[in-house]
């Protein structure tokens, strides 16, 4: 069995999801407005169908949402210049800590990010 590999990856938001989500705007004190919104997240699957699954609201066999909300409706497109540098990455627990890192980053550059 093929070991599983997880990327990173990122989608461009709709900047009305600043002024319409609380939650996004209060996790983004920094967002000046200047940048875009982003949704960094991590997969097993090849970025471009993870962010299908998103915009389609999809769920599990069980029923369970397995998509963001954010993405969902504020989601455009994926980003990859800004990810396409990070190789797939082999453990999910050194996956996720990527993602916050890269999320952290783009904050600090001046982004508006949401992750989980």
């Amino acid at each position: 069995m093929p070991k599983t590999e997880y990327r990173i990856y990122v989608i461009e938001l709709k900047k009305r999801v600043f002024s319409e989500n609380v939650k996004f705007r209060n996790a983004n004190p920094q967002f000046n407005g200047v940048l875009e919104c982003l949704y960094v997240g991590m997969t097993s699957k090849m970025p471009k169908e993870r962010f299908l699954q998103h915009k389609s609201g999809y769920r599990n066999k069980k029923g369970y949402k397995l998509s963001s909300n954010i993405v969902e409706k504020y989601g455009s497109y994926l980003r990859p210049s800004l990810y396409n540098h990070i190789d797939p990455i082999s453990s999910r627990a050194e996956a996720l800590k990527i993602e916050k890192a890269l999320a952290l980053e783009l904050r600090r550059k001046g982004y508006a990010v949401w992750f989980n």
